[in-house]
C-alpha cells in the first residue's frame, strides 16, 4: 500500500512538474513578444489572416479596372482614336450649337464623298452636325452640375441669331489622328464669338483649356482616321465647285441657333437662347 501510494505521489509530481514548466515557458512567450513588438505584430496579422473569410468572386467583379480595354479599342469605334486615356468618373465635355439637317443635305453629302473616294480617300460621315464652341475637356463627375449651372446663368441673356457656312474647309485633330471635311462659317460670326467669352468664362473657372484665340467656326460633315490633309486638298476645289453648282445655287448650311448644348458622357445638356 505505501509503494502503491509512493508511485501515485510521483507520478502527480511529475504530472505537476510539467504543468508548471509548460506554464513557465507560455509566460516567458508572452514576456518575449512584450519585448518584442515586431514579433508580436506578425503573430497578430497571422491570426488575422488565418480568420479572415474569403471574399466572394460576385463582389470581385462589381469593381473592374479603371479602364475597359473595349473603350480604348479604335476597331470598336470606327477607328477613331482618343485625345484622353479613358478613367472612371472623367467625363469627356464639349459645347456646341447643333445643325439640323434640310431634307437635300444627305444627296449632298453622298455626292461629295464619292468625289473624294475617286481620289483614293474614304470619308464617313459625322454622327450629328454641330458648330463647337469648345474643346473637348474632362470633367469630374461631381463637377458636372455647378459646370453646367454656370454655362446657364452665363447664357441666360444671350439672344437667338442665325449662321451660315457654305466653303468647303479640311481640318486635322492636333494629335493628327482624323481628318475631317468642314464647311466654315461665312455669318454669324461675331455672335458666335460673343458666345465663346461666356464659355471660355466658365472653363477658366473650373480651371479648364478654353477655345482657340482665332478659332474658324465649322460644321464638319464627314472624317477618316489620320492625316489626309494633303489628299484632301488636291481635290477641295473639285468638292467646292459640287457645292457653289448645286441645282438650286450654291449649297449653303443655314443654322437657327435657338439654344446651346452641352454633351459630357452620355448626358446632354440644352440652354435655349433668349427669344
Amino acid at each position: 500500500m505505501l509503494v502503491g501510494y509512493s508511485s501515485s505521489s510521483e507520478d502527480e509530481g511529475e504530472a505537476g512538474s510539467e504543468a508548471e514548466l509548460k506554464k513557465r515557458r507560455c509566460q516567458e512567450e508572452n514576456d518575449e513578444e512584450d519585448s518584442n513588438p515586431a514579433r508580436k505584430k506578425a503573430k497578430t496579422e497571422e491570426q488575422v489572416t488565418k480568420a479572415r473569410l474569403p471574399v466572394p468572386h460576385c463582389l470581385l467583379t462589381m469593381f473592374p479596372d479603371d479602364v475597359d480595354p473595349q473603350t480604348e479599342d479604335s476597331s470598336l469605334h470606327g477607328g477613331r482614336i482618343r485625345s484622353f486615356k479613358h478613367e472612371r468618373g472623367n467625363w469627356a465635355t464639349y459645347v456646341y450649337l447643333p445643325y439640323h439637317p434640310v431634307e437635300e443635305f444627305g444627296e449632298f453629302l453622298d455626292e461629295l464623298l464619292a468625289a473624294v473616294k475617286t481620289h483614293g480617300v474614304v470619308l464617313t460621315p459625322q454622327e450629328e452636325f454641330h458648330i463647337s464652341l469648345s474643346q473637348t475637356v474632362v470633367l469630374r463627375h461631381h463637377w458636372i452640375q455647378p459646370f453646367t449651372q454656370s454655362l446657364k446663368t452665363g447664357l441666360a441673356h444671350c439672344k437667338r441669331f442665325m449662321c451660315s457656312a457654305e466653303k468647303l474647309k479640311v481640318y486635322c485633330n492636333a494629335e493628327k489622328t482624323r481628318t475631317f471635311l468642314s464647311m466654315e462659317v461665312c455669318t454669324g460670326h461675331a455672335q458666335l464669338m460673343d458666345l465663346i467669352q461666356i464659355v471660355d468664362r466658365t472653363m477658366t473657372d473650373f480651371r479648364l483649356e478654353t477655345f482657340y484665340k482665332d478659332p474658324s467656326f465649322h460644321v464638319s460633315l464627314a472624317w477618316c482616321p489620320g492625316d489626309a490633309t494633303v489628299q484632301m486638298q488636291e481635290c477641295l476645289q473639285q468638292l467646292q465647285t459640287l457645292v457653289d453648282d448645286h441645282e438650286e445655287g450654291p449649297f449653303t448650311l443655314r443654322l437657327d441657333c435657338v439654344e446651346l448644348r452641352c454633351r459630357t458622357g452620355n448626358k446632354t445638356f440644352c440652354f435655349p437662347l433668349d427669344s
